[in-house]
């Protein structure tokens, strides 16, 4: 892996949905740049690895155990290993992923 990567330089998968993810694996540990196009959600789900999510542009509202809250640029979510979460996106949306594995 270089240490130096570019998102430009990284393939993007595009589902049906037209949500688009690039994925950089590292050791234990993926960044994943994921861009959600406006008025889709994520229903309920939650993961089997700890995840951390900054939201680099775009606008929604996420819900946990905690509530719901609005989210936008700056945003940043904090989901513990098997913590159920769901999102709406109001705009289009940019946010970086850091899985975590053991």
């Amino acid at each position: 892996m270089a240490h130096i990567q570019e998102w430009s330089a990284t393939k993007a998968s595009v589902a049906a949905n037209g949500i688009s993810k690039q994925t950089i694996e590292g050791v234990g540990v993926s960044l994943v740049r994921v861009t959600v196009p406006a008025g889709l959600s994520a229903p309920k789900h939650h993961h089997d690895h700890e995840q951390f999510v900054q939201v680099l542009s775009g606008t929604g509202e996420l819900e946990t155990e905690e509530g719901s809250r609005p989210f936008g640029p700056g945003s940043i979510f904090c989901f513990p290993t098997g913590t159920w979460h769901a999102a709406r996106f109001d705009t289009e949306t940019v946010l970086v992923e850091t899985n975590l594995r053991s």
